[in-house]
């Protein structure tokens, strides 16, 4: 069984690899272990794909929100000062951070990079062979790289979250596996887990390990 036992967890990823999906569904799990969760808004970068969009699901679930004040517009970086630090003093929370798709979004996490570094934190790089620009191992660790450095904090994993929207099929997932085990080789750091749709997730059951689970709360406007 999978086990993410970090008090703090910091969700990052290029454009479109998933990790906003990911970052909401590794909330839900959490608080279904029992866990006192707080999933932290810090995209900057996209204003469509937000898990600050489920702020009212996720609370309805038990699980808190910080959203920045101006969230789908320009960010005012101030406004989220207080509740994240409230947050990150909270010893008896598991905190979630979905920050930004590049080295932009991830200066936002800078500022508050001596606090995590003090405490037990995971950076979780979310990756998407399919998607364009990152198309080569090397070029997901080169933007893993740029997060590192305007973040101030080091990647501990790499999550597999390899798709092609409504049209991935198992194999697509089978064969992103050595993408992202040469994209983690090449970054020094593991593969924890592969991210895939429940219900293809059945689908793969002996053939692949450390399978995650996840339902699709992010769609695209034009899906709604």
């Amino acid at each position: 069984m999978l086990e993410f036992n970090h008090r703090i967890n910091i969700i990052t990823g290029h454009y479109g690899s998933g990790k906003t999906n990911f970052a909401v569904n590794l909330a839900v799990w959490l608080h279904q272990q029992g866990k006192k969760v707080t999933l932290v808004d810090l995209d900057i970068v996209n204003p469509y794909f937000r898990s600050a969009d489920f702020k009212g699901e996720m609370e309805d679930m038990g699980i808190r929100m910080v959203v920045p004040q101006f969230a789908n517009s320009n960010l005012d970086i101030p406004t989220l000062t207080s509740e994240v630090n409230i947050s990150l003093f909270d010893k008896e929370a598991t905190v979630i951070f979905d920050v930004g798709g590049d080295d932009a979004g991830a200066t936002a996490l800078g500022r508050y990079s001596a606090q995590i570094k003090a405490d037990d934190y995971a950076l979780l790089y979310v990756i998407n062979s399919y998607r364009y620009l990152t198309r080569s191992p090397q070029e997901a660790i080169e933007i893993l790289r740029e997060i590192e450095s305007a973040s101030r904090l080091t990647g501990t994993a790499i999550i597999n979250n390899s798709n092609l929207a409504y049209e991935t099929r198992a194999q697509d997932i089978l064969e992103s596996i050595p993408y992202a085990q040469q994209a983690a080789q090449a970054a020094g750091l593991p593969v924890l887990c592969h991210s895939v749709e429940r219900e293809l997730a059945e689908s793969l059951k002996g053939q692949a390990e450390d399978i995650f689970p996840v339902d699709i709360y992010v769609k695209a406007p034009w899906s709604k």
